[in-house]
């Protein structure tokens, strides 16, 4: 151009700056001959909308310094610069600016103000400033109120609005509409939607692709997926947005083949599928384990090259975890360029949810050593894990990472942190968790009463019980398997009648497979085996090998000889190779007396190629796990080990112990039995423990089976004479052995 003029060079200014291209729109800007406030307004719309409103804010400072008076378009340019970064500071200045300067009463400015005070959390200033207009003609200024509101939480003075708006006569336009529409979906006002859904068909914006996908996500949210589907099917836009949230909707509704189907025919139609439908797809995948259609779909992700976005890699390793495909998740986690706390989550969480605890242990460590800083997903996840390991140091070590995070503790990690420590034998730490909750639903409660119930506190998990209930906490089916259980350890046999038959009368909680086989258990242990059976023929559900374990149990104790090959053979159907029904009617069939029978069950277990879980004890210190077999000679210590298991013999038999021969190998002299059970793996254990672990500190022992009764006999009069506290937690609980006393109270 030969010529240019000032409307020219402040076009090319506002071309550049809207652009984005801000080097080239400076330097025209700073060539212009004539700076009028429309050249500097275009330079600081271009940065606030470009999201630097630091700069925007710069330039507004040097308009005023350079004699320039901002528009009303500056002022609203910095006003939307404010809001999108919650800038409350900048915009009070703003608006200071505009009550000196008389833009306190342009629409377009305090609609700006209006949006502005909304957008930073300050709804009482915009609802103040709204009041304050006398003409309200505006439209513009009413859907900023309704937006605020909805923005806000405040659905109900929202949808208010919206009817005071419609009331005056004031038009709303197409951008206001989704603000009302997902203030409905908020609160699952699909009444009032249905309203307004009428007013967008008479004014004509229904045709709008973006009112389309507001409707069909207000219908989807408030459950009503017919009317959505109406919605769509009513229009010949294909908008991915609102096929997104159709899918969605489905999700919401646990209708995860309709959401697949909506896929498919979206493929079909060949229409824009985004990283939003992807994540959604495979959201639903995760809860239908069809493998083969995932697979489908991830070569679809990558023929797109959708991988490249984290939102659905991360959303690809979540799904592969939940289909217990987790070599998968790992290669999508591996080919990941760049990764994120989520990616981290995901992969952590998947392996402990396949019972890989001690890879997520692995993987965390990883991820913290990448300087990732844990969410209270991968907290709670990890705290699991370290529950299922009894990794009590690592589960510390991962309490004192979150702690020092600076984050309160939320209702999920410190569920997890009371069970970690409940499951690990220090119930006092749970306690203490548990007392520094603010909210404690129950889900906490449960988790509490479980961990008495497990540590051997019967009583405290019954005090607990009733302290929930006095809470206002109503109790769910797993708080009753816990106080069940404390109930049959600790043989409260009028307790747990009573709790049993309040879960149906009082809380309408129908009994299951758990709650039988406490009852069954608590029964049986009472010697009260014939009422035991008599529930077991009254059962709502069919036995389970639990249920059959526990009668099976009690048998040998009260030598049932009757009852006991009923349960065992409904145990050699049920788990035909698991050897504990095998042993256990042996050794009832060897009590009896009847030998020839006991020698056949040992025979029928060899010919099924059966073999008896050999008991295994473990002790964890410094880190380091150190493991023992009944007579295990590899331990380096071995010989300080057995060395000291010989003075714990001669000092415990000082103080009263005597072996149970009962219970020792049968086809050994006596004092071969005695030798064999002083060899026993908990007592390699205990006296390894005796010497490694300083006086004062409890001795951790963990085991693979029930402890052996001779054992547990054994450890009362150790931790008496030596004065130590034992925890010793065996599969089925905890014992806590101090001066001489069980917290079993011997119903072990």
């Amino acid at each position: 151009m030969l010529e240019r003029d000032e409307y020219t060079w402040n076009t090319m200014v506002a071309a550049y700056a809207n652009s984005g291209r801000f080097d080239e729109a400076k330097e025209l800007f700073e060539e212009t001959p004539c700076k009028s406030s429309v050249t500097w307004s275009s330079l600081i719309s271009g940065y606030c909308r470009h999201g630097r409103p630091g700069e925007g804010f710069k330039f507004f400072w040097l308009m005023q310094l350079d004699g320039q008076k901002p528009t009303q378009f500056s002022l609203g340019s910095v006003l939307r610069a404010c809001a999108v970064s919650g800038s409350l500071q900048g915009g009070e200045q703003i608006h200071g600016y505009a009550m000196k300067t008389n833009f306190d009463h342009n629409d377009f400015v305090v609609t700006g103000l209006i949006d502005m005070y909304a957008k930073c959390r300050s709804i009482s200033e915009a609802e103040y400033l709204f009041a304050m207009v006398l003409e309200r003609s505006n439209h513009a200024l009413w859907s900023a109120m309704i937006t605020g509101y909805s923005q806000n939480g405040d659905a109900y003075k929202a949808m208010e609005c919206f009817k005071e708006m419609r009331k005056q006569g004031i038009e709303f336009d197409e951008y206001s509409l989704p603000s009302i529409l997902a203030t409905c979906a908020a609160v699952s006002a699909d009444a009032f939607g249905a309203q307004v859904h009428c007013c967008i068909t008479r004014s004509g914006y229904a045709v709008s692709a973006f009112v389309q996908s507001a409707l069909v996500d207000m219908y989807a949210k408030c459950g009503d997926l017919n009317s959505a589907k109406l919605v769509i099917e009513a229009t010949d836009i294909d908008g991915v947005v609102s096929w997104n949230s159709m899918i969605m909707g489905c999700m919401r509704q646990g209708c995860e083949e309709e959401a697949l189907y909506l896929f498919k025919k979206m493929h079909g139609r060949d229409m824009k599928i985004d990283d939003f439908t992807y994540t959604s797809v495979l959201k639903s995948l995760a809860s239908t384990m069809d493998l083969k259609l995932a697979k489908s779909v991830h070569c679809l992700i990558l023929k797109t090259r959708f991988e490249a976005y984290r939102l659905v890699s991360n959303a690809l390793i979540d799904m592969y975890a939940k289909q217990r495909e987790i070599t998968c998740a790992c290669e999508v986690f591996k080919c990941m360029l760049e990764k994120d706390v989520i990616s981290w989550t995901s992969l952590v969480t998947g392996y402990a949810h396949n019972g890989l605890f001690e890879e997520a242990l692995r993987l965390f460590c990883d991820m913290t050593a990448e300087g990732i800083c844990p969410d209270e997903m991968v907290i709670s996840s990890i705290l699991s894990a370290s529950a299922e390991l009894t990794a009590l140091e690592f589960g510390q070590q991962v309490h004192g990472i979150f702690v020092k995070s600076g984050h309160a503790i939320s209702t999920s990690v410190g569920n997890s942190l009371i069970s970690m420590y409940a499951r690990c034998g220090c119930i006092e730490d749970a306690d203490r968790v548990f007392n520094s909750m603010h909210v404690a639903g129950v889900i906490t409660w449960t988790a509490l009463i479980m961990g008495y119930a497990r540590n051997g506190k019967a009583k405290e998990s019954l005090e607990t019980y009733n302290r929930m209930v006095a809470s206002g906490v109503k109790p769910d089916y797993i708080s009753f398997i816990g106080l069940l259980f404390a109930c049959s350890h600790a043989c409260l046999v009028q307790e747990g009648r009573m709790y049993f038959e309040s879960m149906t009368k009082t809380y309408g909680i129908k009994p299951g497979p758990e709650h039988y086989a406490s009852m069954i258990d608590l029964l049986g242990r009472s010697g009260k085996l014939a009422e035991a059976e008599e529930l077991l023929n009254q059962m709502s559900v069919e036995p389970d090998p639990t249920i059959w374990k526990a009668l099976l149990a009690a048998c040998r104790v009260h030598k049932n000889l009757e009852l006991g090959e009923r349960a065992a053979r409904n145990l050699f159907k049920l788990e035909p190779m698991n050897s504990v029904p095998y042993v256990l009617l042996a050794n009832i069939y060897f009590a009896s007396g009847k030998l020839e029978e006991a020698a056949k069950i040992w025979g029928l277990m060899k010919s099924r190629g059966i073999n008896k879980e050999p008991g295994c004890s473990w002790v964890g210190i410094n880190g380091q796990v150190h493991t023992f077999v009944s007579e295990d000679r590899g331990h380096p210590r071995m010989s300080d080990i057995y060395s000291k298991i010989d003075e714990v013999m001669r000092l415990i038999k000082k103080a009263g112990y005597v072996p149970d021969l009962s219970l020792a190998l049968h086809d050994v002299d006596e004092e071969g039995k005695e030798l064999g059970l002083a060899y026993h793996s908990e007592k390699l254990a205990v006296a390894f423990g005796l010497l490694a672990v300083p006086q004062g500190g409890p001795i951790r022992i963990y085991k693979n089976l029930r402890v052996c009764g001779d054992c547990h006999i054994a450890m009362r009069y150790i931790s008496q004479v030596f004065s130590r506290h034992i925890v010793l937690r065996d599969s089925n609980r905890f014992h806590h052995f101090r001066e001489g006393v069980c917290s079993c109270g011997d119903y072990w």
